[in-house]
């Protein structure tokens, strides 16, 4: 096989290009094989192979850098790059990360895993290179999805004046480019870039540069000739050569437009159109099912291991539908994740009251507070680790005028194998720290559908925060209804009150019964609020216990249990608070039940600290 020749960085080189094609099938054999067992993106890797390959061909890395927008394309450069081995341990705790890692290669030039920033990091380089008289290639891939996100257009208005060699592949997966277009798109491109054209463009410049108006002429007439005939002119207008559109799984042509793309003294844009889940018919007819896809039978793309039971996912969809039905003013936005938050419904059967902002989750919330300006009850469906690149709208836009906006936090708390990037571990810190702002958790799928009605209800910013999986339902024989601030008690002794947050009820529930084992006293109390706290049963409960033990899948800094510790210090309350909250540093990929032992978050752990608090 002539996967088998490459083992390191630059193998590529020394299989001849005729083979290429050979070697694009068998490293989509290669990744539908390995994702297939481990899960992963597939759809987005399969589409991205012949681009891959093109640049590995091209380049000399790890001297030339690639900066990988997302970076869930980043298969195929793995593979590349003498990772094979990793695969059978992708996004497994201590194995190989799913997203690019400078720890992990010197051939990944920039950890990403969020959207729109390749553009700005790759410029920057770019600026570093120059300024050290260094001359290596730049080259940024980003995805048509991804323009959607403003910090690209931010990028691309700084680099207008650039007067370097900055290579963008647009990687579009989505558009359809008609076969005339094309062609004079082919063809344009030829005379543009080819050498010859760049020289005689620069000496007809310079025999004429004293003669303004005569260049200004010239370069009238050649612009109107480009609005008329050349794609990408908004691009172009933006000081950014256009190249393209390239069939981008042209192994041949791909590797001539970026040798190309490498001999303008600017900033150029290389346009290649891919298809997404190619050469995988499953992934091809659904690429939204396996852009990130669970284990899966390879013959048919069915899961190995379907869900049987409802996951947060569904109940947040169900109610949003029951919201939409009873009340006209009930908007839902969502940024780019329609299928994931769970929207899919809502917006068929109300396609007047969706919003989908794109990968701009800016925008989605200062859009929400002018449609609640309106008089409108906005639900922001959004993942945790998405959300805070947003905090100066949300504190700005939302809070600081009282709006009602909704934030239902979609993958709050540990998700797992996609690793540091998207835990979504911080929002119960950057959002408890302004004002305003109301924060909930629900300890199961229940709770979750009481706190959206009431948070659509309430004339305030809310934030409903809940986790990837499935939907707990346990305890549904406790289901009190919602007061703003007030916690709900679900066993009440006496000596030890844990007081848990969400998802934490029910490891709660374990904990107790560990404790009760030993013939340890146990309260339970499910926090409910995370922003306000409440404080009467706190002062209330501190007469008969002498040990809060507050739990939440947040980092300590700023969390639920500093809450709790800073009013008993400042009330001076007879007891003593243990706080149990994720450390303060990023989270690696895993399991959640993985990283949740190696955190100290799981049952037997929290009993062995509280049991050690105990006895001390």
């Amino acid at each position: 096989m002539l996967l088998d020749q490459i083992n390191e960085t630059g193998d590529i080189k020394k299989i001849p290009q005729s083979q290429y094609p050979e070697l694009a099938k068998e490293i989509r054999e290669f990744l539908i094989n390995k994702i297939s067992v481990t899960g992963g993106h597939l759809a987005s890797n399969l589409g991205a192979v012949e681009l891959t390959m093109a640049l590995h061909a091209v380049l000399d890395l790890p001297k030339d850098k690639i900066i990988w927008d997302v970076g869930h394309q980043s298969y195929t450069h793995k593979l590349l790059t003498g990772r094979k081995e990793g695969f059978d341990t992708l996004r497994q705790y201590g194995g190989m990360s799913g997203f690019p890692k400078r720890g992990e290669s010197d051939s990944d030039s920039f950890d990403t895993g969020h959207s729109s920033t390749s553009i700005s990091a790759g410029l920057g380089m770019v600026k570093a290179r120059d300024l050290k008289g260094e001359d290596y290639a730049v080259v940024s891939v980003i995805g048509d999805g991804s323009l959607t996100g403003g910090l690209a257009y931010e990028a691309m208005n700084n680099l207008s004046k650039l007067e370097t060699n900055y290579i963008i592949i647009l990687n579009d997966n989505e558009m359809s480019i008609s076969e005339s277009v094309g062609g004079m798109g082919k063809y344009l491109d030829s005379v543009r870039t080819a050498q010859g054209y760049l020289n005689l463009k620069e000496d007809v410049y310079a025999q004429l540069r004293s003669n303004t108006r005569v260049v200004d002429s010239i370069r009238r007439a050649k612009n109107s000739f480009k609005q008329l005939f050349v794609p990408g002119m908004v691009f172009e207008n933006l000081g950014i050569t256009y190249l393209g559109p390239v069939d981008g799984h042209d192994t041949a042509g791909l590797i001539r437009a970026i040798k190309e793309a490498r001999k303008v003294k600017k900033a150029v844009m290389v346009h290649v159109v891919t298809k997404k889940g190619k050469g995988y018919e499953p992934a091809e007819r659904h690429p939204a099912r396996f852009h990130g896809t669970e284990p899966f039978i390879v013959e048919n793309g069915i899961p190995r291991n379907p869900r049987t039971t409802a996951n947060y996912q569904d109940i947040f969809s169900t109610v949003m539908c029951k919201l939409g039905a009873r009340d006209d003013k009930v908007v839902a936005i969502t940024a780019a994740m329609a299928d994931g938050t769970g929207l899919k419904r809502f917006r068929n059967i109300y396609p007047d009251r969706f919003v989908d902002a794109g990968i701009a989750e800016e925008h989605a919330v200062t859009f929400a507070a002018g449609l609640a300006t309106g008089g409108y009850k906005p639900v922001f469906a959004v993942y945790s680790s998405f959300l805070q690149r947003a905090y100066d709208q949300i504190l700005e836009d939302v809070c600081l005028q009282n709006l009602p906006v909704v934030f239902a936090i979609d993958r709050a708390g540990l998700v797992g194998s996609d690793g540091e990037t998207h835990q979504g571990i911080f929002d119960l810190s950057y959002l408890g720290s302004m004002p305003n702002m109301h924060i909930m958790a629900p300890k199961n799928k229940w709770e979750l559908s009481d706190m959206l009605k009431f948070a659509v209800n309430f004339d305030g910013p809310t934030a409903v925060r809940y986790p990837r999986g499935n939907a707990y339902d346990g305890l549904k024989e406790f289901r009190a209804p919602i007061e703003m601030g007030k916690c709900e008690p679900i066993y009440e002794e006496k000596d030890i009150c844990l007081l848990a947050v969400g998802c934490m009820v029910k490891i709660g529930e374990e904990v107790r019964r560990i404790l009760k084992d030993k013939g340890i006293n146990c309260s339970l109390v499910n926090a409910r609020f995370v922003k306000p706290i409440d404080t009467e049963y706190i002062h209330r409960a501190a007469g008969s216990h002498k040990l809060f033990v507050t739990m939440e899948e947040n980092v300590a800094c700023g969390g639920y249990g500093e809450k709790v510790r800073a009013y008993v210090d400042e009330n001076r309350l007879d007891c003593s608070v243990l706080s149990i909250a994720i450390p303060d540093q990023f989270v690696t990929h895993g399991s959640v039940d993985k990283l949740r032992k190696e955190l100290g978050i799981d049952a037997e752990s929290i009993a062995d600290r509280i049991l050690k608090e105990v006895h001390r």
